[in-house]
């Protein structure tokens, strides 16, 4: 396994990868999210020209996960992260999320956040496991409060969802990033 920048070229696999985790969703009877549109390859680029769109990939240097993030009052709010089905359960997102923690830290930030589902095994009793902590509302920031209500418009609030975060280490000026 091994973490880079995405490239331009890797841009419509992760639109792959993002329809084909999905479809995990129907399972639970989320449908509506399984049949959700994967991100614009508009929006992924300027992800990756930010540089904070990292990808893992497998031998043949295909992308096999993605994770995007935006810097949100003062943490790295991890907007997106994605394994392909066939690649779950290696660690691939554990591993991207830690490359993110690593770019959080890089950027002086203090903490990763996310927004996820709180039933379905494979979003906050995952990321619970990972050291990330459910928010009460008290504990959200505007800039979660304005992801939430981004959400709910999208029609994610139909099942539960909580703001979750995980503190960061600072680097040292000799630790960089890839």
């Amino acid at each position: 396994m091994r973490i880079r920048p995405a490239h331009r070229s890797d841009l419509p696999l992760l639109q792959d990868i993002e329809r084909a985790a999905g479809e995990s969703f129907r399972t639970l009877g989320m449908s509506c999210v399984a049949d959700d549109d994967p991100p614009p390859l508009e929006l992924l680029d300027g992800y990756r020209t930010a540089g904070r769109a990292w990808v893992t990939t497998g031998p043949d240097g295909r992308p096999l996960g993605y994770l995007i993030a935006d810097p949100v009052d003062g943490a790295g709010h991890i907007e997106q992260v994605s394994i392909h089905p066939s690649a779950a359960r290696r660690g691939l997102g554990s591993a991207l999320i830690d490359r993110a923690g690593a770019w959080a830290a890089h950027e002086g930030l203090t903490a990763l956040t996310l927004t996820t589902f709180t039933h379905v095994p494979w979003n906050a009793p995952y990321y619970a496991r990972l050291g990330f902590r459910a928010l009460t509302e008290s504990g959200l920031t505007d800039g979660l409060r304005r992801i939430r209500a981004e959400e709910a418009e999208h029609g994610l609030d139909r099942w539960p969802r909580v703001c979750m975060r995980r503190d960061v280490p600072h680097l040292t000026e000799t630790v960089r990033p890839q």
